[in-house]
């Protein structure tokens, strides 16, 4: 017989959550979503590449927490989603970061580029909105089931 067991709280790390969100009323959607599931997990909103890899980097005024999840973005200015992807996992300190993608696009070439980055998943926002509610219920399960590395403060070359 299997039972199921509560996680160890010793093992339950906090977590925090990296939005990578151009959209003002997208990223007001996932913190909504999260609030309405009582998660409180810190989250941290970069509006591009560029300003996600500076913060993950060290080189933000803010430093990067040692365990963290990203929420992608694709289409975002200056450094779009996949070009973000390449940059982090050519990073040697940040190349284990665990990253999903967020995003309308839902093109096979975009989806095959997410994964050739090693996406943990791969999410499409539909025309409706978001179903943030069961996205939010997936990561809450997720980041309690899974081991996740620390990632070097400060990443960089």
């Amino acid at each position: 017989m299997n039972v199921m067991t509560a996680p160890d709280p010793a093992k339950v790390h906090p977590l925090d959550i990296i939005l990578v969100e151009d959209d003002d009323a997208d990223a007001k959607a996932v913190r909504r979503a999260l609030e309405k599931s009582c998660i409180a997990n810190p989250v941290r909103r970069l509006k591009d590449g560029v300003d996600a890899l500076a913060f993950l980097r060290g080189e933000a005024p803010t430093k990067p927490p040692p365990q963290y999840i990203i929420l992608l973005d694709l289409n975002m200015p200056r450094m779009n989603g996949i070009e973000f992807l390449e940059a982090l996992r050519n990073d040697p300190k940040l190349h284990r970061a665990i990253v999903f993608v967020l995003t309308t696009s839902s093109d096979q070439r975009d989806i095959g580029n997410a994964y050739d980055h090693n996406v943990a998943g791969y999410i499409l926002k539909d025309d409706a909105g978001f179903d943030f509610i069961k996205l939010v219920g997936t990561l809450d399960h997720f980041w309690h089931v899974v081991e996740l590395p620390e990632i070097p403060a400060g990443g960089g070359r």
